[in-house]
């Protein structure tokens, strides 16, 4: 632990901070962690990141890495069985118009049939270190990403540029305790058995993305990475595909002529990734033989809805019948979550709520960072929504403490200062069912973000987070 103490000496030491810092720069701007402008997203600067590592005990990780692929299996088996979304989802379709038209998209393809038999899902389990007394420190699950699993080819480049400069800082016996990720592999590995799956070799992989996607080198990186192996790739948006989009009449898809063997949606998960044109090519690209990643039933069994009934006694049985262990498991990174729905359980979750908003965090059904609602303006936003139906669109979730950190945050036109930080560790995990069969079921990389302790919301897109990398002690 000595060394890990010189570690945070260095933060005392502002010159050599200093030199640090613009070493670090470089090496993002010479080692594939560029970072778009907003102002002009032709321009780039180095990656949001942090100086340093953040300390993370070893078997901490190594429990969210065992848990992911009971995570991969959970989240296959949910969106394998209807009437459990159904159930699951019945209050919040009346609530939150986004989840109802996902929904009436789930019904309309089971009540056609699957175009595909193969299902590719790309998840992200999202944890932090909780250090309250409550849950006595552990590893905690703060939501499970089915849609927008990101940073994958951003993750891959922290931990060398960390090794690095523990390396200048004189830290070198600290370097073989930063892990790798290598998830843009892990991930093209992925890719590459469903495209294989699929069995036309002419057909591309289609990213799915948004006009403007302030992490699009990490695509390039698997898009490379694809083409190394032989694999090629149409990157473009929903408007592109309305106008170039067809199926042919045995339902395969072709964009702009060309087949399309795996669809891996990069956009689409928020309200505002859509307009009616793109609802209609969601259905479009959901009919298609074309694998989805993920396809519309996993991207519901995301919902932190889903979330919240998992929670419930008995449930996770459920999806594992007679394997208590794999129960215990994933029951240990959960923290409480309740019911918002209009109901004596909802009722009592609200008082609860109101009478202690800081013990709570009110989630939406949304991915991605930023949406949710602490303190004021939870008990704002209950006051709302009141009793209504509205409320039913919402979760209740005991609000996690984790610990805190000193690091250095490296952000475009901020000083190098140390700050106290948390962190929030993201494990990804890649499987493939196939006839029913399931053939993959991995582990693909890891990802840390970390931001100051005082903001309450993430997000690396939204400026509040920056990407980082752990050490193990």
């Amino acid at each position: 632990m000595k060394a890990y103490r010189t570690l945070y000496e260095l933060m005392d030491n502002p010159e050599k901070l200093q030199v640090l810092a613009k070493e670090a720069k470089v090496f993002c701007l010479l080692n594939g962690l560029p970072y778009p402008m907003k102002e002009s997203p032709e321009l780039v600067t180095y990656a949001p990141v942090t100086l340093f590592p953040t300390p993370v005990r070893g078997a901490v990780f190594e429990q969210a890495l065992a848990v992911q692929p009971h995570y991969n299996l959970l989240v296959d088996r949910i969106s394998q069985d209807p009437a459990f979304l159904e159930e699951a989802l019945s209050s919040t379709v009346l609530a939150d118009d986004f989840t109802a038209r996902l929904f009436n998209i789930h019904k309309q393809m089971l009540s056609e049939g699957r175009a595909s038999p193969i299902v590719l899902g790309i998840n992200r389990s999202d944890y932090m270190l909780d250090e309250s007394e409550v849950q006595g420190g552990l590893l905690k699950l703060v939501e499970i990403n089915t849609f927008a699993a990101g940073a994958f080819g951003t993750s891959d480049t922290i931990a060398p540029l960390h090794r690095h400069v523990l390396r200048l800082a004189g830290l070198e016996g600290l370097r073989s305790s930063v892990p790798d990720s290598n998830s843009t592999v892990r991930l093209a590995s992925a890719l590459q058995r469903a495209w294989e799956l699929y069995a036309r070799p002419q057909a591309a992989i289609l990213f799915l993305v948004d006009d403007v996607e302030m992490i699009f080198f990490s695509h390039f990186k698997l898009i490379n990475e694809l083409r190394e192996r032989g694999i090629s790739s149409i990157r473009n948006n929903f408007e592109f595909v309305h106008k170039t989009g067809r199926l042919s009449s045995d339902d395969r898809l072709f964009v702009d002529g060309r087949e399309v063997a795996v669809v891996f949606f990069r956009d689409g998960y928020v309200p505002g990734h859509y307009t009616e044109e793109s609802w209609a090519t969601r259905l479009l690209m959901e009919r298609s033989r074309a694998i989805k990643c993920p396809d519309i039933a996993t991207h519901l069994a995301g919902t932190k809805k889903v979330q919240q009934v998992l929670a419930r006694p008995g449930v996770l049985e459920r999806f594992f019948p007679e394997q208590p262990q794999v129960v215990q498991q994933i029951r240990a990174t959960f923290v409480g979550s309740y019911t918002l729905d209009q109901c004596p359980e909802g009722d009592r979750a609200a008082a609860m709520a109101m009478d202690s908003p800081d013990r709570y965090v009110l989630k939406p059904q949304r991915e991605g960072g930023g949406h949710n609602f602490f303190d004021a303006d939870l008990v704002r936003v209950l006051e709302e929504v009141g009793a209504g139906r509205g409320r039913a669109s919402y979760v209740l979730m005991e609000r996690l403490r984790p610990r805190v950190e000193r690091n250095v945050l490296l952000r475009r036109d901020t000083p190098p200062e140390p700050c106290d930080v948390v962190g929030e560790l993201g494990v990804f995990g890649a499987y493939i069912r196939a006839e029913g069969e399931m053939v993959l079921n991995v582990v693909a990389g890891h990802v840390m973000r970390t931001k100051p302790a005082e903001h309450r919301q993430g997000g690396v897109n939204q400026g509040l987070a920056v990407f980082d990398n752990l050490i193990l002690c």
